[in-house]
């Protein structure tokens, strides 16, 4: 899995263009949610060391916004971290290395999506 499957599945699922906000960083994509201006992921290149992993060098990461109890089960998985530099009660980092499927990462890319669609106005009792 690479950051060029995620992005293609966000264009050809929702209609999501990446946006590169970070001219420090031209590597690091948000991805939006049109209705609510929310993002709903997040696609990063990270020092390898940052995430505590071994090696030197840099890896993508894509973060998605998840329920929290999926949040706590999904960090006890291979491939899976707490978010970097998001509420890590609500985010979690996944490593674009290989080591989570596309049948693992395109259903919390979805769930994310969904999370951060804009709530249902309430009607006032009159």
């Amino acid at each position: 899995m690479n950051r060029d499957v995620i992005l293609n599945y966000a264009l050809s699922t929702y209609g999501t263009e990446p946006e590169y906000p970070w001219e420090n960083s031209p590597d690091n994509a948000v991805l939006r949610n049109m209705m609510s201006g929310k993002w709903y992921a997040i696609v990063m290149r990270v020092k390898r060391q940052i995430l505590g992993l071994d090696g030197e060098g840099f890896i993508d990461v894509m973060n998605v916004k998840c329920d929290p109890i999926l949040v706590g089960s999904l960090r006890l998985k291979n491939g899976f971290l707490p978010a970097y530099h998001m509420n890590k009660d609500k985010w979690i980092s996944i490593l674009l290395d290989g080591s989570v499927s596309k049948e693992e990462i395109f259903p919390l890319i979805d769930e994310s999506y969904s999370l951060v669609m804009p709530k249902a106005k309430k009607r006032s009792k009159i």
